[in-house]
């Protein structure tokens, strides 16, 4: 019955596509977030939906789209020049095999990111796209929330979010980095979003998820997540109005919820404070070197999944973390567990150069576009804020990213897409105004140009 309800579903979304193209382009979205062919026993799962979804989302922009006005930002040319350095290096890569596999869903990401920007003609659609991507990762998110209350989580790599598949949006960590990346974009919906009116039903749940958001790192007990909402917390403090009240309340709520934490999650977090004594801190530190090791002489990079030709040696402190080292251990194939070295180890000096540009770009454009319309009670009083949500979602992204390896993400792309989508028309709208301003100072008989 399931499998019989996702095809109904997907079906119904894909008719109504062929009368509203952009609907295929958020059918896409939908199937990259949730993978709902791997929720499915038998029928979803033998067929490449994905693929017939973006051919679909492709198709009807080309086809059937309006493409006035359409304009590529250079960082959509970032994109694209990171996608062919990519596929230069799994052509060269060390595991040749392996690397295919990794290439085989990165070039869809890059490709759709550079792609979705040329669909974001108004608002609505900007809206629209961030509303799918909130509410496909809330599919799993709530699941999630629902299972820390009444379970507790059980630990690290133990919640189980619909999947026994620890990948994608469906591992713990990036779960919860994505999770609480997202609530700043959830907050401005219950103030500026159109598609839903904010009243007290939108609130209401949109309160719910930053909730349920909240609850992904102490049900999977990454202690990622735990370092992303103290990051979070101090990016509110540039629109909250009330700072010393704000920090009161974060810190009395933060007293009040400790008794109520599972056991595991606070023991978790207490290997920050000994990560000498973690094996996991342990390895991760020993393959970053390895990999600044690797790339001295692998300038260009490995490829994708080089880290499986490394060999590492660390040395575990005492459980005190005293100054005797502990037991010399030795491993291999040890994965990267950090973006900015999967970025090094995989692409080399260009391609974390190429990366990081992308990113730093983005946060510059929203930082930009935040001052410029921080007036709230100008015409565009709804773009401040949802760049600065943007640019807040992005910077938690970038934190949680050092200790992942999610550099090829999907789901951040797709917010890197809605960033550019914002920035280029808000341009668009810019020049607008000006040329009609023109217009009106040269003949002011002729009166505004329709918008």
């Amino acid at each position: 019955m399931r499998d019989l309800a996702f095809i109904a579903f997907l079906a119904a979304f894909f008719a109504l596509g062929f009368k509203r193209p952009f609907l295929l382009v958020l059918a896409y979205v939908y199937i990259d977030i949730v993978s709902p062919q791997r929720l499915t026993y038998l029928l979803l799962n033998t067929v490449p939906i994905s693929l017939i979804a973006v051919a679909l989302a492709v198709g009807g922009w080309v086809i059937a789209d309006d493409k006035r006005d359409t304009r590529v930002a250079p960082r959509q040319v970032l994109i694209v020049v990171l996608l062919l350095y990519c596929w230069a290096t799994t052509l060269a890569a060390d595991f040749p095999v392996e690397a295919k596999e990794k290439w085989d869903w990165v070039w869809k990401a890059l490709a759709f990111a550079a792609f979705l920007p040329l669909t974001l003609r108004t608002r609505l659609r900007i809206e629209a796209l961030l509303l799918f991507m909130i509410l496909s990762a809330a599919s799993i998110i709530i699941v999630g929330g629902i299972k820390t209350i009444a379970s507790g989580g059980g630990g690290y790599g133990q919640l189980n979010l619909m999947v026994d598949n620890n990948s994608g949006l469906y591992e713990g960590s990036t779960i919860s980095a994505v999770a609480v990346a997202i609530i700043p974009i959830i907050l401005w919906f219950m103030r500026h979003g159109t598609i839903f009116k904010p009243d007290r039903r939108v609130q209401a749940f949109c309160i719910a998820l930053v909730f349920a958001c909240l609850l992904i790192p102490v049900g999977t007990s990454t202690r990622t997540g735990l370092l992303c909402i103290g990051l979070l917390a101090i990016l509110s403090l540039r629109v909250v109005k009330r700072k010393i009240l704000y920090l009161g309340g974060l810190a009395t709520l933060g007293l009040i919820a400790i008794p109520f934490l599972p056991s595991t999650f606070t023991n978790r977090m207490n290997t920050i404070k000994t990560y000498q004594a973690d094996e996991s801190a342990s390895t991760r530190i020993a393959v970053w070197q390895w990999t600044i090791d690797y790339a001295r002489s692998h300038p260009f990079g490995g490829g994708f999944e080089a880290y499986r030709g490394n060999r590492i040696r660390y040395d575990l402190a005492g459980a005190e973390g005293g100054a005797a080292p502990g037991k010399v251990e030795e491993d291999k194939a040890r994965a990267y567990h950090s973006a900015y070295f999967e970025m090094l180890g995989e692409q080399g000096y260009f391609g974390l150069a190429l990366w990081l540009l992308l990113n730093v770009a983005g946060l510059v454009r929203m930082e930009v576009l935040r001052r410029r319309y921080a007036d709230p009670d100008g015409a565009f009083a709804w773009a401040g804020p949802l760049a600065a949500a943007l640019q807040s979602g992005h910077l938690v992204y970038l934190l949680g990213a050092a200790f992942i390896a999610i550099a090829f993400q999907p789901f951040i792309y797709m917010l890197l897409g809605a960033q550019i989508g914002l920035d280029t028309y808000l341009t668009r709208k810019r020049r607008e105004a000006s040329f009609r301003s023109m217009r009106q100072t040269r003949d002011p008989a002729h009166g505004a140009l329709p918008v």
